[in-house]
């Protein structure tokens, strides 16, 4: 990958939306009006993530071709597009602190990141979850290991789970959940603790096409309001369009700007059409 240059403005959350999804709106954490009852706390404000120089590969392994340099800005959803091989999970792995850089840094709000931590949250292709435990266990695992107390965890998940539409399935195990009902327990237990960047691997990669498009619009509704910054990695192009404030293609290092982020009336657009058309031709 060559290095990337372009990225949002300093202290701008998108050079192309003024309302990134996941800006922090505590109204709209809870559903409850701004005026209302007193609510949960403030949604965190997005981690601003950035690569500078950064090598990406496993160390006696082959390294992904680079430097990459890249910044991420607080609260944006940065679409990642890329033929198979070519470094986009090494990326995710990198920017979760599960995987060293080779060389370069990586930060989070300008501090290195080393290691994994509870304010990065990672949502798989395979939904990950523990067999063993119920649906509402599996949402309050992030939890039990913050040692959050039981009643309030147990609140926050169940929570979680009316929120994506599974509140009637928090006993059950997850063999008997569909494909993309598994995929709503995993987006339930990444965004239950909170995190201030969610790193996402093709998420919706397995299901079917109607499936697919109903887990982007839930994706979009439930990120509102969470401050949440989204890295979220997809073969599908036209996803990649639909969420994305900006898209990175990865094999050539170019970052361009969506002109129509999360607007499904925009599919047919020009704009969207002629990005549609250039971000093909770079697979």
């Amino acid at each position: 990958m060559r290095t990337v240059n372009r990225s949002a403005p300093s202290g701008e959350p998108s050079a192309v939306s003024s309302a990134p999804v996941g800006s922090a709106d505590p109204a709209a954490v809870s559903g409850a009006p701004a005026s209302g009852v007193p609510d949960e706390p403030a949604a965190p404000a997005g981690a601003e993530l950035a690569l500078d120089g950064v090598r990406l590969g496993h160390h006696g392994g082959v390294a992904v071709p680079g430097p990459v340099g890249l910044r991420i800005a607080p609260g944006e959803l940065l679409t990642v597009v890329g033929p198979s091989g070519c470094g986009k999970t090494t990326l995710l792995r990198t920017l979760a602190g599960l995987l060293p850089p080779l060389e370069g840094r990586v930060t989070q709000d300008g501090r290195p990141v080393r290691r994994p931590g509870a304010d990065r949250a990672v949502v798989f292709q395979h939904d990950a979850l523990l067999p063993w435990r119920m649906v509402r266990a599996n949402v309050e695992l992030p939890l039990a290991i913050r040692r959050v107390p039981r009643a309030e965890r147990r609140r926050t998940a169940q929570e979680w789970l009316e929120r994506v539409g599974l509140g009637d399935h928090a006993h059950k195990l997850p063999h008997r959940l569909s494909g993309g009902q598994r995929q709503r327990v995993q987006l339930a237990r990444a965004l239950a603790g909170r995190p201030r960047a969610v790193l996402m691997d093709e998420p919706f990669g397995a299901l079917d096409a109607h499936t697919r498009a109903g887990m982007q619009d839930l994706l979009v509704e439930i990120l509102r309001g969470t401050g949440a910054t989204v890295v979220f990695v997809t073969h599908d192009v036209d996803e990649a369009l639909h969420l994305g404030d900006r898209i990175v293609l990865f094999a050539s290092g170019e970052v361009l700007d969506v002109p129509h982020p999360r607007s499904r009336d925009a599919r047919d657009a020009p704009a969207t059409a002629a990005l549609r058309r250039r971000v093909l031709d770079s697979l």
